[in-house]
């Protein structure tokens, strides 16, 4: 009995491994988006002269964000990748200036309030974005947009102080 339970631990242990497959998926969805990225910022500096001071911050805004969401596709894989596949050998090799400075100090909470971080940024930069271009929008439309820009912010403060409070019983000496 003990031999099937040592051979089932072993096959959910190596489970871990198909994760790759999503991880590799990312990086292929990075590189779409960075030639997605290209074709804004193409689009963008041909028509630079064309662009009032509104349109101008609208186009940069729309590449900040493109920035945004390709750093939390990288965060997601890297901190995903060594959460829970395997660490990176690299980054117990290198000293200096090749090391990624967060590799191996990011556990599923810390992660969670970065994405959550991520997310609000992203949320901001998009609300700013249809607060610059109001006259379009409807005013319920506005409203469900802040509605749903608060529901990020609620949630990432929510995460924030809920992983202080599991780090705080985690450090207490009753905990």
């Amino acid at each position: 009995m003990k031999s099937i339970e040592l051979v089932i631990e072993r096959i959910i242990l190596s489970s871990r491994w198909i994760l790759v497959v999503f991880y590799l998926g990312l990086v292929g969805a990075l590189a779409v988006y960075a030639v997605s990225f290209l074709g804004k910022f193409y689009k963008m500096a041909i028509h630079v002269m064309e662009y009032d001071e509104a349109g101008m911050i609208l186009a940069i805004l729309g590449l900040i964000d493109a920035a945004l969401v390709a750093s939390l596709i990288v965060m997601v894989m890297i901190s995903g990748y060594e959460n829970f596949v395997s660490r990176f050998e690299e980054a117990e090799e290198s000293e200096g200036e090749n090391e990624v400075s967060f590799l191996g100090k990011l556990d599923s909470g810390s992660l969670k309030i970065k994405v959550a971080s991520s997310i609000v940024a992203i949320s901001s930069i998009h609300l700013l974005q249809v607060f610059m271009n109001a006259n379009q929008y409807e005013n319920d439309k506005l409203l469900w947009f802040t509605v749903m820009h608060l529901t990020f912010v609620v949630s990432a403060l929510m995460l924030g102080i809920l992983e202080k409070t599991v780090a705080k019983k985690k450090s207490s000496p009753e905990g």
